[in-house]
């Protein structure tokens, strides 16, 4: 009878760890998610999950956050506390294999929106880039962009050149790192100079991976080649890291000859406070990369000199208001708390003593949303949108939009437009969705908006069709 009772008791034990161990994700989806998804994904309540648009994060670890934490917001309630993460994890992966077998396809973008103030055109402009990451726009005939894994292409007369520019920097493409922004010099029609922002590593220790930090220089381009570079900044050597996220990194002007750069905390959340560090800054230079007299840690003992503001993320959008001369930062928080702040002199930014987002396990960062001593965001978004690239417009096309920021989104695949007067917004209008991961936007001297995008690799071209009507509702 002993016998008989323990293997009985092996039996359940082995059963009992097989189900801990292979949960049925199908079993479970039904039990919790057919009711607003669908019993076969289809939509219903809730959005589809078989039709290739995923409006909150495509991939497994944007679906498996929003499973286990929720939208609370728009009524997704989180689940943490009603399935074990292994349980969440065959959810997710239920969801996506079904997904696939179904042959979903992510709907080409829109011929035309209409906006509150618009009707707009939609090209897709340029195709067939591998993981766009920067643009910028010499003249009326040119435009530059940036491929992470190290390229730095053209496009003439619309039509993209099948050769990049020769002899650009060597590139540590790896994690997020890789060849990021391009911008033109303010004087380029005189000078020619061309700046470019990327991953920097140093040789490799036995055993370790090559320490890295992002880095900018300067060049010009000759008969398709880069010539006469100068390197403008440089980290310490001793401040590189072996981490492979969270570079930045954004390059703008303003009109008193200062070049503003971003470097991420690199996933070393405490550098952000540490002014001896370079990584969690917003950098200031002049274009010829010394350092402006009037830099506020300038004189400090053992901090980088370069540095303008800290306790900053990842900021991968900056942009100068073409008015008043603000500068306006986009940085992604972690899971929730991405913002948008207009950063000033000697400022401290927050992250990570004051934060309005979590850790990627949903636990806290810091119980604190404010401080003193600590600059507030203008806007925030909660959960993230993984904000990115930013423009202020200053085109002729859209002249409801004139000194509107551009704003741009990864996860949520965006492009907003966002009224701001003096360091407040005033109103956000979502203008285009589900188009690709949105990394950049810039205006062109024609006055148009192109929005650079990864899956797919492409530019898209807004232009101006015709004003919208409202006699109709007078």
């Amino acid at each position: 009878m002993k016998s008989i009772r323990s293997a009985l008791l092996g039996i359940f034990a082995v059963a009992f760890a097989n189900a801990q161990e292979a949960p049925n994700g199908e079993a479970l989806y039904k039990q919790f998610c057919a009711q607003c998804h669908g019993p076969n994904l289809q939509g219903g309540n809730a959005q589809s999950m078989v039709d290739g648009v995923w409006q909150f994060g495509a991939g497994k670890g944007y679906v498996t956050r929003n499973i286990k934490h929720g939208i609370t917001n728009l009524g997704m309630p989180a689940y943490e506390s009603s399935m074990t993460d292994k349980q969440i994890n065959a959810v997710a992966e239920y969801i996506l294999n079904t997904e696939k077998s179904a042959g979903a396809v992510k709907p080409a973008p829109p011929a035309e929106v209409q906006t509150v103030d618009y009707h707009v055109k939609v090209d897709q402009w340029v195709q067939d880039l591998d993981d766009p990451w920067g643009i910028a726009f010499p003249d009326a005939q040119t435009v530059l962009i940036t491929e992470k894994a190290g390229k730095l292409r053209f496009v003439k007369n619309g039509m993209l050149d099948s050769n990049a520019i020769a002899g650009t920097p060597e590139v540590l493409a790896e994690g997020q790192g890789g060849l990021m922004d391009v911008a033109v010099d303010p004087g380029y029609a005189k000078n020619g100079w061309v700046y470019l922002a990327f991953s920097h590593a140093l040789p490799a220790e036995a055993g370790s991976p090559r320490p890295a930090m992002t880095k900018i220089v300067r060049g010009k381009i000759a008969d398709d080649k880069w010539t006469d570079e100068q390197t403008l900044f440089e980290a310490p050597r001793e401040s590189y890291l072996p981490s492979r996220v969270h570079y930045g990194c954004r390059i703008v002007f303003d009109d008193q000859g200062h070049l503003y750069f971003a470097i991420g905390e690199r996933g070393f959340q405490d550098h952000a406070q540490d002014l001896t560090r370079p990584n969690g800054k917003v950098h200031r230079i002049k274009t010829d990369g010394s350092i402006p007299k009037d830099n506020p840690f300038r004189k400090k003992k053992g901090a980088i000199p370069s540095i303008y503001s800290y306790g900053n993320r990842n900021a991968q959008g900056l942009a100068v208001h073409p008015e008043n001369g603000y500068l306006w930062e986009t940085e992604h928080g972690p899971m929730g708390g991405d913002e948008i702040n207009v950063i000033e002199s000697g400022k401290n930014y927050g992250w990570p003593v004051v934060t309005y987002g979590r850790n990627y396990t949903g636990q806290l960062v810091s119980e604190l949303t404010e401080k003193d001593g600590i600059d507030a965001p203008a806007l925030y978004w909660n959960p993230s949108i993984a904000v990115c690239g930013v423009d202020f417009y200053n085109g002729g096309q859209f002249p409801k939009w004139k000194n509107a920021l551009l704003v741009t989104a990864l996860k949520d695949e965006e492009l907003r437009v966002v009224i701001v007067k003096d360091k407040r917004v005033l109103h956000e209008e979502l203008i285009l969705k589900n188009i690709g991961r949105a990394r950049d936007v810039g205006v062109g001297p024609d006055g148009a908006i192109y929005l650079v995008t990864n899956n797919p690799g492409a530019v898209l071209k807004l232009s101006f069709i015709k004003e919208r009507s409202y006699k109709a509702l007078q």
